[in-house]
């Protein structure tokens, strides 16, 4: 492949930053006050001075747009101002591969890719739009198409993606014991993260089980709640990077796949998927990666069947192999796929995923709770079953 073509190892991460996490309602701080901390961590923690941040990048209608968060701080040029289109999730990971092209052709240096989110600034996003919830604006499919979703009552996130499971469970096959092992899984790793917002809280199968339900087949433990606050990395291109550290975390792929009518998403072609058929092979081709290559995976996690999709189709399994490898065992650390590390959107925080990136540099340098022995790829993915979805491959300089 054309060297022009990829942004296999031109781009690198050298710093993570990170608030503390809250239950939703619960940070002293306000949104752009915990972005702000981020952000600065960010750049603290690669070795410069956040004034020399020059690009700035969010996804999913982060409210704290970069040229406010540029004055706030003092930047000194702000070379690129960017936001990743899509619903929510869907661009968890769409921005870190926008980050990754501007620095890798020039267009800046030093770019942060972050999210923040807190109830009181952002709205519920549990509540439908009837609720007053954050949908309200364009409700829960988003791009204007919600009247028609409206008028057979999906009105609630969950409420929506529970018809795609259902149709995961009796269309597809899959087995909902996969389901329980994604949600028992991220509780497990929440408990050593002592910065996690369900630290301290384990989640038996009994009850997993026993809780009520939400939206059939969601119980409540098959859906993520909501939290207060913000993550930040700092993106440079490689030359930069291994003069500020000698444990960069490369980039080595970076793809996003919106499939035909994939705004209209109750009315795609293809209803039960996670949205990253088309985008896994290109994916994995840039990287020069299979799926057997990757030591550690972190997926965002809305929903339990979300997860499962997104394993399924990025080729970890098939679905008729999904219950012998997605369980608990295999997806804790220690395990063959080891999963959501640092407890994922169900149990570190619901930062809309943007804290996978900092778990993936963490498990990349050695350096992380819960790490996965040896590991030098991770593997973030962003959606599931959003109208688009991204994902991202990182590696260690081995891979180069």
């Amino acid at each position: 492949m054309n060297d022009f073509r990829t942004l296999r190892g031109r781009a690198a991460i050298v710093g993570i930053g990170e608030s503390a996490f809250y239950k939703r309602g619960g940070s002293p701080d306000s949104e752009f006050e915990l972005c702000l901390k981020s952000v600065i961590a960010a750049a603290d923690d690669a070795g410069i001075d956040v004034r020399d941040v020059d690009g700035l990048v969010s996804f999913g209608g982060d409210k704290n747009e970069p040229p406010k968060i540029a004055a706030a701080l003092g930047l000194k040029d702000l070379k690129v101002s960017a936001m990743q289109a899509t619903i929510s999730g869907g661009g968890s990971s769409g921005h870190i591969g926008l980050a990754a092209a501007a620095v890798a052709t020039g267009m800046a240096d030093n770019v942060i890719a972050y999210r923040a989110i807190t109830q009181p600034s952002s709205a519920r996003f549990g509540l439908g739009a009837y609720g007053g919830g954050a949908s309200a604006s364009n409700e829960v499919s988003g791009h204007g198409f919600g009247g028609f979703t409206a008028a057979h009552g999906l009105l609630t996130p969950a409420q929506k993606y529970a018809l795609r499971a259902q149709r995961l469970l009796e269309v597809v096959g899959v087995d909902p014991s996969t389901f329980e092992a994604v949600a028992r899984t991220a509780y497990h790793h929440a408990q050593t993260n002592v910065h996690a917002v369900m630290h301290g809280r384990p989640l038996s199968s009994d009850a997993y089980q026993e809780s009520r339900w939400i939206s059939e087949p969601f119980h409540l433990y098959d859906c993520c709640a909501e939290s207060d606050g913000a993550a930040a990395v700092l993106i440079t291109h490689r030359a930069r990077a291994e003069d500020l550290r000698d444990d960069p975390v490369y980039i080595l792929s970076a793809a996003g796949g919106g499939p035909l009518r994939s705004a209209a998403q109750e009315n795609v072609p293809d209803y039960v998927t996670g949205g990253f058929k088309t985008l896994a092979p290109r994916l994995f081709e840039q990287a020069g990666l299979t799926p057997a290559d990757i030591d550690v995976l972190q997926v965002y996690d809305n929903f339990t069947a979300g997860v499962v999709m997104a394993i399924i189709e990025h080729g970890f399994c098939t679905p008729d192999e999904a219950a012998a490898l997605l369980t608990f065992e295999n997806l804790t650390v220690g395990g063959s796929l080891p999963l959501n590390t640092s407890g994922g959107n169900f149990a570190e925080a619901y930062v809309q995923s943007m804290q996978m990136h900092t778990e993936a540099v963490r498990q990349l340098r050695g350096t992380a709770i819960n790490q996965v022995a040896n590991a030098r790829t991770c593997l973030c993915a962003g959606g599931p079953m959003t109208s688009v979805s991204t994902s991202v491959i990182y590696g260690t300089k081995e891979l180069l």
